[in-house]
């Protein structure tokens, strides 16, 4: 396996990235090691040469990776983790049990059936049961509710929680009661989509403001709202240190300079259900044109969903995978309309986009928050220190 994944002399220009078999309820070593050594390789690079605390961001819905990834974020030290898209009731217990070197059970969702168990044992991939430092756990919610939730019943303790209202970049919960769209197809939000500040101060835990919040201004009325801080992505997100490939950056950038540039929520294109904000970048999946000319595949896997076979098994599908596909696995074909590859359109945006049919490599497609147009007053090549110097002017 190593030789396949890392072949003598790298990488040829236009050769595909080799495929690991997608895994399954039955079938996830080889993923759940390479998942392992990627969280455990990251969380250790992003520490070098600092010491400040480092945190890991998961998705909630990616359950089938969740306890390798959380694992070796562990081993390396990490010091936060943060969890949305989902509700992440089972974490604060799998954070305990793992620190203390135990093995540790995920329940993975089936739709059609009853949630399935993954057990994830150090032991069981050669490692020793060794204790580790146990991380703050800090659920992403969009709700006092949801928060309240998670505080009382979770399966452990929570250390805080980010408050992330529907203007915040990536996935954003769904509007509560009926979907309502506007003129343009977005999602319509109102005010039971915005929590409850002072019910949040009233749990006693800290929290952060996500969405809107990345200037002086914000931070302040974050901080008289009693907030600890804010999320700030969009900046930081354009900054010379992030990992999305400098073309993109660059052309952002210049783009936001001379005018408006359009963050459409698109309550389609996420093959979860979440909608999700995409930033109107040509060359990108954003456009109709790239969308329809790229071929539908699923290879990577991360966000297909498990349901249950008419013969009793688990089966794995996603809406943005062959239509034919997917609706030979029971799934129905208008679930499947505007649905784009998250996997590999967000891998592509950090530079690393498989190489499909044709040769052709997979586009990307770029999400932000709402305050898009912040970045107008930056130039390309500004960096990480120079946000946080505003912030705190």
């Amino acid at each position: 396996m190593p030789g396949a994944v890392f072949p003598p002399g790298g990488r040829a220009p236009g050769e595909p990235y080799a495929r690991l078999p997608l895994p399954s309820a039955g079938r996830y070593r080889d993923a759940w090691e390479m998942t392992l050594l990627g969280a455990y390789a990251e969380v250790a690079l992003a520490r070098e040469g600092h010491a400040q605390p480092v945190g890991l961001n998961l998705l909630t819905k990616l359950q089938l990776h969740t306890l390798p990834a959380l694992y070796g974020a562990l081993l390396a030290g990490v010091d936060t983790v943060i969890m949305g898209a989902g509700i992440p009731r089972d974490i604060p217990g799998i954070l305990d049990a793992l620190a203390a070197g135990q093995p540790a059970t995920l329940r993975l969702d089936v739709r059609g059936g009853e949630a399935l168990p993954l057990t994830f044992d150090p032991a069981d991939l050669g490692l020793p049961r060794v204790p580790l430092a146990r991380p703050r756990f800090y659920p992403v919610v969009s709700s006092h509710v949801l928060a309240g939730v998670l505080a009382k019943k979770a399966s452990g303790a929570v250390q805080g929680f980010i408050v992330e209202g529907p203007s915040a970049g990536g996935h954003n919960a769904p509007p509560r009661g009926p979907l309502t769209l506007d003129g343009q197809g977005q999602p319509v939000y109102g005010e039971r989509d915005a929590a409850d500040l002072g019910a949040m101060r009233a749990l006693g835990l800290p929290f952060w403001l996500a969405g809107g919040y990345g200037t002086a201004a914000g931070l302040q009325a974050a901080l008289a709202a009693g907030a600890t801080g804010i999320q700030v992505g969009t900046l930081f997100a354009f900054a010379q240190e992030s990992g999305l490939r400098a073309d993109l950056k660059a052309d952002v950038l210049a783009r936001a300079a001379q005018g408006p540039l359009a963050v459409f929520t698109d309550p389609q294109a996420s093959p979860t259900g979440f909608p999700f904000k995409v930033v109107a970048l040509p060359g990108t999946l954003a456009q109709p044109e790239v969308y329809a000319a790229r071929t539908r595949v699923c290879d990577l896997g991360y966000l297909r969903e498990a349901y249950r076979t008419e013969q009793g098994g688990v089966g794995w599908r996603c809406p943005a995978e062959p239509v034919a596909a997917y609706v030979a696995k029971g799934g129905e074909a208008a679930s499947t309309q505007g649905r784009k590859c998250l996997c590999n359109a967000l891998l592509a945006d950090a530079g690393y986009a498989q190489v499909g049919r044709g040769a052709q490599p997979e586009p990307g497609l770029l999400t932000s928050g709402d305050d898009l147009g912040a970045l107008r007053d930056w130039a390309p090549g500004y960096r990480a220190a120079d946000v946080l110097r505003l912030l705190g002017s």
